[in-house]
């Protein structure tokens, strides 16, 4: 997918972007390219590659949340890595009030370079652990309308690290691909204890590739119970069950 047919079938779906918002995704490109020498990023390099598995792979869950098209937004992005979901999206839909968490300072620093070489506002970067981030004296803690995560853990740990900082009314948005289904129903028992409810799953195929990707989408009915987030490290090596 070059630049060209990244911006027509996003135009497909009714998202229109501008020549400005072009120049960004292509900067974005090259600020990743570039960094990428230096701080491990991604494996993913080619240009058409990137514009379809990480920017296009980013926006597709504002098609399963429209909300995120429109709506001035609080959004968390937790392990955000170089930047995805969230930044594709505040590119998109500048009215997102985005804050990135990540546990590894280089990759903050890289973001606080692209955001900066962006011209992007209302972005927060902060460097620690999911975790600590929202634990229960955080002031971070459920106040977020909207919680995402791509390619971080499975769900059942995932859960723990991200509807925590959800408010309840909000809702946990979790990027998945084929093993959506399974890790969905290993994670039952997590999502409830920890305040969700699943909503739905909205299937979608990347364009040329027809590679599965499906949005997980996770209401906060509830407040977390004070216990969880347990310690660091904890949740990957004891899931709620």
């Amino acid at each position: 997918m070059n630049p060209e047919q990244f911006q027509q079938r996003l135009a497909d779906h009714g998202i229109k972007l501008t020549t400005a918002q072009m120049e960004q995704f292509a900067k974005y490109y090259q600020l990743l390219i570039t960094a990428n020498h230096h701080v491990n990023l991604t494996r993913i390099t080619d240009e058409k590659e990137v514009y379809l598995k990480h920017f296009y792979d980013s926006i597709i869950g504002a098609l399963a949340e429209p909300r995120l098209q429109t709506a001035a937004l609080t959004l968390c992005d937790i392990g955000a890595g170089a930047g995805f979901p969230s930044l594709p999206l505040k590119i998109a839909f500048p009215q997102l009030k985005v804050t990135i968490v990540d546990s590894l300072n280089k990759r903050i620093k890289f973001l606080e370079e692209l955001v900066d070489q962006l011209g992007l506002t209302a972005v927060r970067l902060i460097h620690d652990r999911a975790e600590n981030f929202s634990a229960k004296k955080s002031s971070h803690r459920e106040v977020f309308d909207v919680v995402t995560a791509r390619a971080v853990a499975r769900l059942s740990v995932l859960s723990e690290l991200c509807l925590p900082a959800v408010k309840v009314g909000g809702e946990f948005i979790a990027y998945k691909a084929l093993a959506a289904p399974t890790e969905l129903a290993q994670a039952q028992v997590a999502i409830q204890k920890l305040g969700g409810q699943v909503r739905q799953t909205v299937k979608l195929l990347l364009p040329k590739i027809n590679e599965e990707r499906n949005i997980i989408m996770i209401d906060k009915i509830a407040p977390t119970p004070a216990r969880y987030p347990r310690r660091p490290g904890v949740p990957n090596k004891k899931p709620i069950q």
